[in-house]
């Protein structure tokens, strides 16, 4: 079983049986498949249902020249709407199945970002046309978590929320110049990351690490994307899986002045989320490329 099936309201499939039902109700009454042909015998196929507004399943596999389909793997997925990200994309194939990640670099964050593609026909379709991908294109992120917990928010005036923002600018044009080798940039960031680990050990024997610490973005565990994170509540909506009437939170979290989506169980979260609140957890996160949107 697909680990973050509970994510999205399918906290009752523990077994095969069970899992069979679900794949033969989403192939009886889907009605988003796309398809790119790989070569004259095998088509790569993606079938999606939704349960909730922007929210399902796929199952990717292949069909071959008589329409037969062959399910190769599902995952669970959740779309967002909103673009976190443009940033050079590098696109890597699992080994195992026909799946793949993207990982890019993006400043606010301070570590690579990978993620795990969600419209791979898209890119399949992409790459078979021969056009080049190594380009910008806007990345909208979402994640689905199976343990969470809210946080209250850290106290500040408009004074501080002003200078974080700016010392936070100022910091990713630093990054942006020390990638380019500005041994001037490289100085002043070691400087600024020794004064912080000062400020930090002072103020952690005194003061709860929450209090310190806004918002993060770490990896977590063995798998490339999954990362644990503290992030800003921008948005909270509860909504229902249409088919097992489970009902999940539906956030829009900021997390290092990324925007993402992020979907949990209800039964899974600790605390009552509120806009300006933080939501902590371990997650799986998601992208989906606008691979005809590119910035050039």
């Amino acid at each position: 079983m697909h680990s973050y099936l509970r994510a999205i309201g399918f906290s009752d499939i523990n077994h095969r049986l069970d899992l069979n039902q679900l794949v033969d109700k989403i192939l009886e009454n889907s009605k988003k498949k796309r398809i790119v042909k790989i070569n004259d015998k095998v088509s790569i196929v993606e079938i999606s249902m939704e349960f909730a507004e922007g929210l399902g399943i796929t199952l990717r596999g292949e069909q071959d020249i008589y329409g037969d389909f062959y399910m190769e793997h599902y995952f669970p997925y959740l779309q967002n709407q909103i673009v976190s990200t443009r940033e050079e994309v590098s696109i890597n194939k699992r080994v195992d199945t026909e799946a793949y990640t993207g990982m890019c670099d993006d400043y606010r964050l301070g570590v690579s970002l990978i993620f795990y593609l969600q419209n791979v026909v898209e890119y399949l379709e992409k790459k078979k046309q021969g056009i080049s991908l190594k380009t910008s294109f806007p990345i909208s992120l979402a994640a689905l978590s199976l343990e969470g917990r809210i946080l209250l928010p850290i106290a500040m005036d408009e004074v501080q929320v002003r200078n974080i923002s700016a010392e936070t600018k100022h910091r990713n044009n630093l990054i942006a110049e020390a990638k380019k080798g500005n041994q001037d940039a490289i100085d002043s960031l070691t400087i600024d990351d020794i004064d912080l680990y000062a400020t930090v050990s002072r103020r952690s024997k005194k003061e709860d690490i929450y209090s310190i610490v806004d918002t993060c973005f770490i990896p977590y565990g063995s798998e490339s994307d999954n990362y644990s994170i503290i992030a800003t509540i921008k948005e909270c909506n509860q909504i229902i899986n249409s088919y097992t009437s489970e009902e999940m939170y539906d956030m829009q979290l900021s997390c290092n002045d990324i925007d993402f989506r992020l979907c949990i169980n209800k039964e899974d979260l600790l605390g009552e989320p509120l806009v300006g609140r933080r939501f902590k957890g371990n997650i799986w996160m998601q992208g989906n490329m606008g691979f005809n949107e590119s910035v050039k």
